[in-house]
């Protein structure tokens, strides 16, 4: 019962966050939203006993790719007005995926409420199993290449924000360090001689 409880509790605050996530007109507000959701996925995660993904999705989402987002949305200056001129043009496509979605999830909760056989709950595992040994024995025997190519586009995808945040704007003041060292001071100083004034 409290299971259940906390569930739809958590649930809420997701749906809520992912809302937030839509709706909001900053794009660092939308990045704080989708820090929210993920930690609320987490949770979930934690209700199904899966520690592990939870785990990560906080380590890794939050922790790493949610920076990524943040460095991304406030350094590439972008202008929200010129994003927000289009959205009305995608809203019947977003709306149309939103319902189907709804509906996916209104007929599993629905299915699993008719108690048939195809829906049967597993049975609890023993307090000494270890879903975490578990995942690592099939993640880095089965699927150690798919792990390692997820590494690599992190990795790419890190180098294509910074690369992002180098490019050239107009009105931008950049420091020349060649040009700083090798100054000299007749380039800055000026020395002026006048007559003596009485006032």
């Amino acid at each position: 019962m409290i299971t259940s409880a906390l569930f739809y509790t958590f649930a809420a605050i997701l749906i809520a966050a992912a809302l937030g996530v839509i709706l909001s007109r900053n794009p660092v507000h939308s990045a704080l939203f989708l820090v929210l959701a993920f930690v609320q996925s987490s949770v979930l995660w934690l209700l199904i006993e899966a520690e592990f993904l939870a785990i990560v999705l906080v380590l890794v989402y939050v922790g790493a790719v949610m920076v990524l987002f943040l460095f991304v949305v406030m350094m590439l200056d972008i202008n929200v007005e010129e994003l927000r001129e289009g959205f009305t043009r995608y809203f019947w496509v977003g709306a149309g995926v939103a319902l189907f979605v709804v509906i996916e999830v209104g007929q599993v909760i629905w299915y699993r409420s008719q108690n048939l056989e195809f829906m049967v709950r597993p049975e609890s595992l023993p307090a000494d199993y270890s879903n975490t040994k578990e995942l690592g024995s099939v993640l880095y025997t089965e699927h150690v290449y798919a792990f390692e190519l997820a590494a690599m586009l992190l990795l790419l995808a890190i180098v294509a924000a910074i690369t992002l945040t180098m490019r050239k704007r107009p009105g931008l003041k950049a420091q020349d360090i060649t040009r700083q060292v090798s100054v000299r001071r007749e380039d800055r100083v000026r020395i002026v001689s006048m007559d003596s004034t009485k006032d």
